[in-house]
């Protein structure tokens, strides 16, 4: 095994909490061995060099990236703050990482250590698996962590979990639909070998381990690729909702729920999620959990701005349902189309789309198609969750 050279980030699992107190990033030597460390590092070299030729969705003039010349070294500046998003859309991130470890039969617990998106990353890898995902939560919602009986707020607590916790298996929901325009620095999506192959052509699939949405709550969501960026935690959404709802447009769906009569809405919102919370903390579908049997869905059809404003309040607490209109169901089977301004139901997207989330992540547009599916992924949880 080669020496490593040890920096400020490096620490051992006793020193852990304390690193990543300090600096906010923290490296475990001697996990991977030689060869794995090699040819993570190859990839990624093969990544940056192969998107900075024409540095596709990128905004600025840039010069290409080798590893073997140092001046060109100085680019990688540049791509910040794209660089989550392409190296999530070209592969190179948390699921391809963890889709490796996967075909490498890994042994252990793999953790994700961020906010929900990365959950989402790690999750979509290790779904099928017999490889458990721990959580500590350092993003802005962390809804996952807290369906999962995690202490957002106390890192020793959550690492008690890792050490100490439950393995559960755990529901998602597969998302198939029309792949979304780019986003702000958000690239269009592209199918991977983890998520698999579309039933339909033009299609691409996403699991969702927490929540898919659409409508104003979809609108708030993507807001957060241009706005807010400074503010953290819930209020965050908070901000993002009050400062989106005044200028949404309106529009019409078709929404069919298992072999129900599908009905053409007036529409505002639909949520269908594997636990009580998004958005960072807000119960919008209470009493829902990631061993239920049958999927949940709430949705809302046409409500009025101040009714929608109104809302975030009782939605806080989970005293929503049943106002306004807004109406909670099961559902294993969600189908939603867009309708035209002549009330045509359409098969391809519209102008004015509708935009259908995947853990937060502004992936898929109408029409599309969600589907429940019980004991995909293996998660270390609290032992004590109510849903448990």
């Amino acid at each position: 095994m080669t020496e490593y050279v040890y920096d400020r980030y490096a620490c051992s699992k006793e020193t852990l909490k304390e690193t990543l107190e300090k600096y906010g990033v923290a490296i475990i030597p001697y996990v991977l061995t030689d060869e794995e460390c090699e040819q993570m590092v190859s990839e990624m070299w093969d990544f940056f060099e192969y998107i900075t030729q024409n540095w596709e969705g990128v905004k600025t003039d840039k010069k290409p990236i080798w590893r073997h010349d140092k001046s060109t070294w100085r680019e990688f500046y540049k791509l910040y703050p794209n660089h989550a998003m392409l190296i999530q859309h070209w592969g190179v991130g948390h699921a391809q990482v963890s889709w490796n470890l996967r075909q490498k039969d890994a042994k252990g617990l793999i953790v994700a250590v961020g906010g929900d998106g990365t959950v989402h990353e790690v999750a979509s890898a290790l779904r099928g698996s017999d490889i458990p995902m721990g959580i500590l939560p350092f993003g802005s919602g962390n809804d996952y962590a807290i369906t999962q009986g995690i202490s957002r707020k106390d890192i020793d607590a959550a690492i008690d979990v890792l050490v100490n916790g439950v393995d559960r298996r755990c529901a998602a929901w597969r998302l198939e639909g029309f792949p979304a325009s780019q986003a702000g620095d958000y690239p269009a999506p592209s199918a991977n070998q983890w998520d698999g192959p579309a039933q339909h052509e033009g299609r691409v699939v996403r699991w969702v381990f927490l929540e898919s949405d659409a409508g104003i709550t979809s609108a708030i969501s993507r807001a957060k690729l241009y706005r807010a960026k400074w503010i953290k935690g819930g209020k965050k959404y908070t901000y993002l909702g009050i400062t989106t709802i005044p200028f949404w447009k309106r529009r019409k769906v078709w929404l069919k729920l298992d072999d129900a009569k599908g009905e053409i809405l007036d529409f505002t919102m639909f949520a269908a999620t594997t636990g009580e919370t998004f958005g960072g903390g807000y119960q919008v579908c209470p009493g829902v959990s990631p061993v239920d049997e049958q999927g949940s869905i709430v949705y809302a059809p046409r409500l009025s701005r101040i009714a929608m404003l109104s809302l975030m309040g009782p939605m806080k607490k989970g005293k929503h349902i049943g106002k306004w209109g807004i109406t909670q169901q099961k559902a294993n089977r969600i189908e939603i189309k867009p309708v035209d301004s002549a009330g045509n139901i359409c098969e391809r997207p519209l102008p004015l789309s509708t935009w259908v989330q995947a853990d937060g992540e502004p992936v898929i547009v109408s029409p599309a198609i969600l589907e429940w599916h019980t004991e995909q992924l293996l998660v270390r949880g609290a032992k004590d969750v109510d849903w448990a």
